[in-house]
């Protein structure tokens, strides 16, 4: 099919989950606004990655899909109400495609996945198993012809955020501290590096560093976190319960980040936060963080990194025996690479 840019009206960007993913796929917008100044630009997600693309400048509005408590028939009716010239679908799953196909849109664009290709008529490669996600979700303007004007993930954080994580610096007394936050979180428990390691690893950063401590979590993380503060022997701050907006401020006013491959690395990536990734089962070639400074940690003992598995037949050996002294050394890295970086700057 020829496409024809100045048919190009409104459009509608299709990625329903996760956080990290969601934020990944951001990248696409900044192009799209440049190549479609005056078109309304759209995103549809569900409503707990909302916090993500809210906000963002390039886009016009954002549709929540809330799953629990909408059905697909609304859904679909909603889309097709705004009439949308153009989907991209970067999502690909049964539900996202059948979206995509009912939307009356004149060009509808997706991945070759399955039976979901027939739900398109601009089909694109997927290289997912190739490439990082950026350029996975970028692929889809390049099958349309659309000029890649740039690169970078925005995470737009509001004033409100920006008060909070302020008060809460301002409360702990560690406004003017060099703060390297520690998340021990992850979708799969075959992607958390253990407890244990991070509490040996928050001593190691406070003697060895003279940093300050804060353990990140999120829902149904709580106890987790307290185990690591419980296991230090030095004193560590949990964050208070909080949004991703406000998450997203905290992260932005810390030195560094260290931590399991989920979606609080990619946000402090994309605020600019310096990023200590530790992988396993996931390939960080494909879903590492991406533009601010960053040092990849692997168990690199093994021949079994990638896997993607969700559990693991031979005891998770990619977390269980990877040394707190492997990451700290991945740290001195990124602190000696980048070390203008880590100078404490207020994010107000």
């Amino acid at each position: 099919m020829i496409f024809d840019q100045g048919l190009i009206r409104n459009i509608l960007v299709i990625k329903l989950r996760a956080i990290g993913d969601v934020l990944l796929s951001t990248v696409v917008l900044e192009s799209l606004r440049s190549a479609f100044p005056d078109a309304k630009l759209d995103f549809l997600t569900e409503r707990q990655s909302q916090e993500v693309v809210e906000g963002n400048p390039a886009l016009s509005s954002v549709i929540i899909f809330d799953a629990k408590n909408e059905n697909a028939t609304g859904l679909i009716l909603k889309v097709r109400r705004q009439q949308y010239d153009l989907v991209i679908d970067l999502f690909g799953n049964p539900r996202s495609a059948l979206i995509t196909l009912l939307s009356g849109a004149r060009y509808r664009v997706g991945y070759r996945f399955g039976w979901r290709k027939y739900c398109y008529n601009v089909v694109t490669e997927p290289r997912g198993d190739r490439v990082h996600n950026v350029d996975f979700n970028l692929d889809a303007l390049r099958r349309i012809g659309i000029p890649i004007t740039g690169t970078r993930l925005r995470f737009p954080i509001t004033p409100a955020a920006d008060r909070f994580a302020k008060d809460f610096f301002e409360g702990e007394q560690i406004a003017d501290k060099f703060v390297i936050a520690l998340n021990p979180g992850g979708g799969w428990l075959t992607k958390r590096w253990r407890d244990r390691h991070f509490a040996h690893l928050g001593d190691t950063l406070v003697e060895k560093l003279g940093a300050t401590v804060l353990v990140v979590w999120g829902p149904g993380e709580a106890r987790m976190a307290g185990e690591i503060r419980n296991l230090m022997r030095h004193p560590a701050t949990l964050i208070p319960p909080c949004n991703l907006k406000q998450l997203a401020s905290i992260l932005s006013r810390c030195g560094m980040l260290v931590t399991n491959d989920t979606g609080p690395m990619h946000i402090a990536a994309a605020v600019g936060t310096p990023v200590v990734a530790i992988f396993g089962p996931t390939n960080p070639l494909l879903q590492g963080p991406v533009g601010a400074p960053n040092e990849v940690i692997q168990n690199q003992n093994l021949l079994c990194l990638g896997c993607n598995f969700t559990r693991c037949p031979i005891g998770n050996p990619c977390m269980e025996e990877l040394p707190a002294e492997e990451v700290f050394a991945g740290v001195q890295r990124l602190v000696s690479r980048n070390s203008l970086a880590f100078h404490h700057e207020s994010a107000e």
